[in-house]
Parts: C-alpha cells; sequence; structure tokens
C-alpha cells in the first residue's frame, strides 16, 4: 500500500496536555476596543505570552493551466503545538525544509493557517483584522534570515528603521522620530551619524544590526529570529548573539530563535524545540535537549556537530542517517522519521506518537522526562561540541 493510502489510515492518538503545553486562557472581547485593550495588557515574566495550538500549513498541489484542480498539497507545517513564556527564548531547530521559516511566518501572520490557533495573551491572531490585528504586529516583530535582502538599497538606514513609525504614529511622533532612530542605531551599537547611509554602505554584520534596530523600533515583546545569523561570519555571529541577549535583557524581550547551527541555539535559548517534516520531534530545556536527548532524530542530530577536543572525539559514536528526507508533499504514515530510523518497527508505521513524556521517564527526577515524540524513546549520551 502506497504511503499516501497509509496516511488515512494511521492511528491517530488522543491529545494529552504535556509540561510545554498549558491551558489556554482565552479573551472575549466584544469590541475592538476591547480586543486592542487586552493585547496592551502586560504579562507577567514567566507566563505564556504566545501559545500555538495544532497550527497546520498545507500548500495546495495544482495540475491544469485554464481549470486548475488540487492534486496534492505540501504539508509544510502539520500540527505543532508550544508555548512561548515572556522573558524567555524558544529555539527551533531541524533540517532544511521542516518548516521552520514557515512556522514564523505563520506567527506573524505573513501566511494564513490552513488549520489551528495562534494565541496571543488569549486572543487567536488568525481571526483578527483591523485594530487588532495592527496591535498584534505591532508587539511581534521578526528579524530576517538575509540581512542582504531584508533592507530595501533605495532607502536611507533613517528611512529603513524609521518606517514603522509611519504605520504607527503613536509610538514615537513626527518631529522626534530621527532622534528616536539615532537612538535606536546607538542601542544597536551603531554611530548615529550614518542615518543617512545606504545598506550597500554596510558590511553583513552591521546590516543585520539595522534590521534589529528595525525590529525594536516599535517596542515588541516578541521578536522571531529567522535564521538572523546564518548569513554572517562565525566572529560577526558571536557579536550578533552577544547584542540580542544584551537587548533581550534591556528591553525584556521573548525570543523564538530559529536557526540550524546547534551551539548557536543552546548558547542563546532556554527552551529548544526539534522539528522534522512539519513536526515537532522533541521539546526540552536546553539541558535536556542537549545533554539528554531521547529521541532518534535529536540524538543524529547532535552526533553530527564537529567536536574540536581529539580525546572526546575518539570515543564517540556517530549515528550516520540512510536515505533522503521523504517530501512533505507525501509523508510516510505513523512516525514521520521512521523511514531513516534505525529504532523503526511495525508500530510505528502504524501509529503516529504522540508528542508528551516518554512513559518510562515519568513522574520521575530524569532530566530525560521532556517531551519526545517516539515510540520508543530512550536517552542516550552524545559527545558534542
Amino acid at each position: 500500500m502506497a504511503d499516501a493510502e497509509k496516511n488515512e489510515t494511521a492511528v491517530e492518538p488522543a491529545a494529552a496536555a504535556t509540561p510545554n503545553v498549558t491551558e489556554v486562557e482565552t479573551v472575549d472581547a466584544a469590541t475592538e476596543e476591547e480586543a486592542v485593550a487586552a493585547l496592551e495588557a502586560k504579562v507577567d515574566r514567566g507566563e505564556p505570552i504566545l501559545q500555538v495550538r495544532n497550527l497546520v500549513k498545507h500548500f495546495p498541489l495544482t495540475q491544469g493551466i485554464l481549470f486548475k484542480r488540487q492534486i496534492g498539497a505540501v504539508k509544510a507545517v502539520d500540527g505543532i503545538s508550544f508555548d512561548l513564556y515572556q522573558g524567555e527564548t524558544l529555539g527551533i531547530v531541524g533540517e532544511s525544509g521542516c518548516g521552520k521559516s514557515t512556522v514564523a511566518k505563520l506567527l506573524m501572520t505573513l501566511e494564513t493557517a490552513t488549520a489551528g490557533e495562534v494565541f496571543y495573551k488569549g486572543q487567536d491572531i488568525t481571526k483578527l483584522s483591523g485594530r487588532a490585528l495592527r496591535a498584534v504586529r505591532r508587539n511581534i516583530q521578526m528579524v530576517f534570515q538575509d540581512p542582504y535582502t531584508s533592507l530595501n538599497p533605495r532607502m536611507t538606514v533613517g528611512d529603513i528603521i524609521g518606517e514603522p513609525f509611519e504605520i504607527h504614529p503613536e509610538v514615537a511622533p513626527k518631529g522626534d522620530r530621527r532622534r528616536r532612530v539615532q537612538e535606536l542605531l546607538d542601542v544597536v551599537g551603531l554611530n548615529p551619524e550614518y542615518i543617512n547611509r545606504y545598506p550597500h554602505q554596510f558590511s553583513g554584520g552591521q546590516r543585520q544590526r539595522i534590521g534589529i534596530a528595525r525590529g525594536l523600533a516599535l517596542n515588541p515583546e516578541i521578536i522571531i529570529c529567522d535564521e538572523p545569523v546564518s548569513a554572517l561570519d562565525v566572529s560577526v555571529q558571536a557579536q550578533v548573539i552577544n547584542l540580542m541577549e544584551g537587548l533581550q535583557d534591556e528591553f525584556n524581550l521573548s525570543y523564538i530563535f530559529i536557526a540550524h547551527d546547534l551551539s548557536i541555539v543552546r548558547h542563546i535559548s532556554d527552551r529548544v524545540g526539534v522539528m522534522y517534516l512539519g513536526k515537532m520531534a522533541e521539546i526540552g530545556s536546553d539541558t535536556e535537549i542537549y545533554d539528554h536527548p531521547t529521541h532518534p532524530y535529536t540524538q543524529a542530530l547532535l552526533s553530527a556537530v564537529p567536536v574540536p577536543d581529539p580525546e572526546s572525539r575518539e570515543g564517540r559514536e556517530r549515528i550516520i542517517l540512510t536515505g533522503d528526507v521523504p517530501s512533505p508533499a507525501n509523508p510516510p504514515s505513523g512516525c514521520r522519521f521512521r523511514t531513516r530510523c534505525w529504532k523503526a518497527e511495525d508500530k510505528c508505521a502504524k501509529e503516529i506518537p504522540l508528542l508528551a513524556i516518554p512513559e518510562r521517564f515519568a513522574n520521575t527526577d530524569s532530566p530525560a522526562a521532556h517531551e519526545s515524540a517516539c515510540h520508543f524513546a530512550e536517552e542516550k549520551d552524545v559527545v558534542h561540541a
């Protein structure tokens, strides 16, 4: 039987609450004014500020020129749930094509979700419009991956950073915008006198600092960072990461940090989620994920990280995955990692593993007691950098 047919008969386990996902306290706003007021309310540190529930994004595949018909769908994101707490950094890692950047666009409402909910301060932002949606976009900003194409080459730095004030004039009065832009340049470590320069006059690291300044312009509460340092040199990466950590404390920010560099994600993140083919494979604190991984995919990722210490490298077990990543247009039934997993059994093809604490570690103080979407999750020591 083809995988596409198996998907229809795969057993979907019943949903269960895990420590990673808390109960959503929804806000019922009768008017647009009430919705905006609720979105402007402050959230205590350590409380959930963004709650994602069963988020799905399928891109349709069509056939025909004049009369198009849908023949399938690319399942870029296929039912993920997590919470972002006020003041924390949640890292999301995974191979290229696993759906990380699509998640970022969905959280920014740059893409329309196929299904699922994204609650910001108790309101589902996928259903907001008008002033309420503008308030959400003011409080959730984004730093893009490519510092070269994310800045308009025809605009000066002052115009780029000050452009958000044109959309949200209540943040900075017109006569005060130049001073505010210069303050932002100073905050990100650039000379305020650069305000009249153009993007081509800056290096890659400086351009990314301009992008960060633009993200800070509206005093947001959440910044979504979509691989913000992947296009930069290693030394510049460290500078930008240290800058972002300092800004988080200064402006009381919450980050969703998307990257494929595991060492950078561990350095900046409080919790880490590992994605594979549109689903969350494992999620936990940085120590739990990096030192006590339980999902085979996470273990394989960590074993691929270069280790600089020759002595540690000698006794290291290298996990080499066989086969290619399946197409998101026709993912395997059951566990999506089973076609490359050395632990796969018949159960893996029939049942979709639930993202939950493995039963063998439940009610224990083991650092392996964190959410993992694997029927045969077990702790494995992985030597990594």
